[in-house]
């Protein structure tokens, strides 16, 4: 359908950005296909050690998964955290992708997680790392016209690993963040051995704190190794000063307090949150 329609068709599933974007001019679609009676794309399960996720799967299906909570956490707390209820009810993580706005909860989380988007076309399917799939602010690298992500996956989390998400809003919920963080660590004998960290929005796209990361790999888990990844994470973003979000001085100091909350929850330093809300 999007084939013959030669770029004047959208695809549609939760539809709340695009409804929104219909109505302000900024799609000129004529067609929009519904994706969500398509048999075979409501799946969250685990194939071969990786966690995979169908294209209708709304963000309150992730909140509540047992499966993500327990080998995905830090995407469930994500999730839990977009919009309101009627907006976790209705929207889908794979239209967060798509939609491609850094500041996206569940987005933030997926690149904590090293994951993979699969993109099909009328010619084949290709599995892309999350990163490559954002090209700036609100552009998406896959032709929402002419293709289609048809699932997302992600290494399962072990034992070993803990996720923390930490959210700043103005108010708990219907709001969109003025800076939130994921994070993946994994630790054995008192060691960092894996640290994976993500911020929105500070960049076009969410970012990944090589720099903050790479510094705890192989120390002891502790306050000062934190602290200090903290603030390389924090020197490494480049926010904008934004009238919703407040000024980029503000919101870089932020980045260093709540990596720095999030590192410390995840490395069991800090109380368990309900996804930083």
């Amino acid at each position: 359908m999007l084939a013959e329609r030669r770029g004047r068709a959208r695809i549609i599933a939760g539809g709340t950005d695009l409804v929104l974007q219909s109505q302000q001019g900024k799609i000129q679609a004529t067609t929009l296909v519904d994706i969500t009676r398509i048999p075979g794309l409501d799946f969250i399960e685990e194939r071969e050690g990786y966690i995979y996720l169908g294209a209708q799967v709304t963000h309150a299906q992730i909140a509540a998964s047992p499966l993500i909570r327990a080998k995905g956490d830090v995407l469930a707390m994500a999730c839990g955290s977009v919009g309101g209820p009627q907006i976790r009810n209705m929207g889908t993580l794979v239209g967060n992708v798509v939609n491609a706005l850094p500041a996206a909860d569940g987005a933030v989380a997926l690149f904590a997680l090293d994951a993979e988007t699969e993109v099909a076309s009328l010619s084949a399917r290709r599995w892309l790392p999350i990163a490559e799939v954002y090209q700036n602010v609100g552009v998406c690298v896959v032709d929402p016209s002419a293709e289609m992500i048809t699932a997302l996956r992600f290494p399962a989390l072990q034992p070993r690993h803990k996720g923390a998400f930490q959210r700043l809003a103005p108010r708990r919920s219907l709001a969109l963040p003025i800076l939130n963080t994921a994070v993946v660590v994994g630790v054995q004998e008192g060691r960092f051995t894996e640290a994976r960290i993500a911020i929105g929005p500070v960049a076009p796209t969410p970012f990944r704190a090589k720099e903050a990361e790479d510094v705890l790999i192989g120390q002891c888990v502790g306050g000062a190794v934190i602290k200090r990844a903290a603030e390389l994470a924090a020197a490494a973003a480049q926010p904008r000063d934004s009238v919703l979000r407040g000024s980029k001085e503000y919101r870089k100091a932020l980045v260093e307090v709540l990596v720095r909350r999030a590192l410390a929850e995840a490395a069991g330093l800090w109380p368990r949150t309900s996804g930083g809300k």
